[in-house]
């Protein structure tokens, strides 16, 4: 018999500190190989096999790649505002450093299609798919480029996000990234020694993880009919959470159990759970460019 979502009560801890820092930096130096290593990890058995490996790959494309420095660091609240930013060199390095990078790799032919089309596109070209994607949402028939892309805007966004002050970082508004204004990937609840048990958000582009109180919609900040859904018999790392005020969902991760957890990562993994997810009224709030279409 299929497994359907059940909801039970939140019961996490309170957590160890009443003041977690706000925001944790992403470290562009480890955030991609591990980020492949879980792919890789939760590849084994899994249905989505072959995607996982081939996402593996695109991290581990990413890990590889340098992007140059802007001459000028980022200022303003937020820093680096994904609807303002300019899709300058930067942006057109690490897209053509993803395209030669993925050349080898092993993927689905539409992914090898659309890797052949954006190789062969014009830097005007490329300029507007980037711009697109940094715009959302993508159109249907561009789902394809649009991973590849976003996987490049990704490393151009975590080695600037890497670059800021945490110190000066503040809430812009509910659902929004302080640094880049997207939306969230995942929630995590921490293991962290400084934060153990609190919750964070966590970007979709840049990968920045900022402090979210519990049991409190991720995306419009309603504070009543929030309950949590998982699979029958599953070990309930994972979970979504649902809004009555918004109908809507993000998952929220137990990393403080699993510490080798990555938002992206487990958030294709758990991809059953969306599926589920489907038969309730609830839609899915979270952004993976890698899920497009769930």
């Amino acid at each position: 018999m299929t497994p359907r979502p059940t909801v039970t009560e939140a019961t996490a801890a309170l957590g160890e500190m009443l003041a977690p820092p706000f925001v944790r930096l992403p470290d562009p130096a480890l955030l991609f190989d591990r980020r492949a290593e879980r792919f890789r990890a939760v590849a084994v058995g899994h249905e989505l096999g072959p995607y996982l490996r081939f996402l593996g790959d695109i991290a581990e494309a990413q890990g590889r790649m340098v992007e140059p420095l802007a001459d000028r660091d980022a200022v303003g609240i937020p820093p680096l505002d994904r609807t303002r930013a300019s899709v300058d060199g930067a942006c057109i390095a690490a897209l053509q450093q993803m395209i030669t990078g993925m050349r080898e790799a092993a993927m689905p032919p539409a992914a090898r299609d659309a890797l052949t089309r954006l190789g062969g596109a014009s830097e005007s070209e490329q300029r507007d798919v980037l711009r697109a994607t940094l715009d959302e949402p993508t159109p249907a028939e561009a789902r394809a480029e649009h991973g590849f892309v976003a996987a490049a805007l990704q490393t151009v966004f975590v080695r600037r996000a890497s670059r800021l002050d945490a110190k000066q970082l503040l809430p812009v508004a509910d659902g929004m990234c302080p640094v880049c204004t997207s939306p969230p990937v995942a929630s995590l609840v921490v293991g962290w020694e400084s934060a153990r048990g609190t919750r964070y958000l966590a970007c979709a582009l840049c990968s920045t993880l900022w402090n979210y109180v519990r049991i409190k919609c991720s995306l419009c900040g309603s504070t009543g009919g929030i309950a949590y859904q998982g699979i029958d018999g599953d070990p309930g790392l994972i979970k979504a959470e649902t809004c009555d005020s918004c109908h809507r969902y993000v998952k929220l991760m137990q990393q403080n159990q699993e510490p080798a957890m990555d938002p992206v990562a487990d958030d294709v993994a758990s991809l059953a759970l969306d599926l589920l997810m489907r038969q309730t009224p609830f839609f899915r709030g979270a952004s993976n460019p890698f899920l497009l279409g769930y």
